[in-house]
């Protein structure tokens, strides 16, 4: 896993506003970094979408293309959008099937802000003649 900012008021982010920014080559080199939630005390919703996914099928070494949803309720931390696209756009190269990719994004999600909840959702394109849908949730 990247190093992820555990400084909760913002001052470690490195990815924001820099003038120039390179795409992970995996996604376990990829960093999400984090800030301070300012409403810890309310539940709110945070919604992502990235309607250009794209990742390598692990087998057949040909691109899936489709679409990742990631929605969630904040604990104390939240993950900063710059920080999230780099980690997103990693997956270009990585070779995993469509339930891992998932569980991949959720996973390192719950790792660096420990939301109340969240939930991932990939729409993949169809190829072969069959799309795919894979949703994971946190917690369950």
């Amino acid at each position: 896993m990247g190093n992820e900012s555990k400084d909760g008021g913002g001052a470690s982010l490195t990815l924001l506003g820099a003038s120039r920014t390179e795409v992970p080559g995996s996604p376990g080199e990829a960093v999400l970094e984090i800030f301070e939630n300012t409403h810890p005390g309310r539940d709110y919703e945070i919604t992502f979408d990235c309607p250009e996914f794209t990742s390598i099928c692990p087998v057949t070494g040909q691109p899936d293309f489709g679409g990742i949803t990631i929605k969630y309720v904040p604990g104390k931390l939240c993950v900063e959008s710059k920080s999230l696209k780099l980690f997103l756009f990693s997956f270009r190269d990585h070779g995993a099937f469509h339930e891992e990719v998932v569980n991949i994004i959720l996973d390192r999600l719950v790792a660096v802000c420990s939301p109340r909840r969240a939930e991932v959702l990939g729409e993949f394109r169809p190829r072969g003649g069959i799309s795919i849908a894979v949703k994971a949730v946190y917690p369950g």
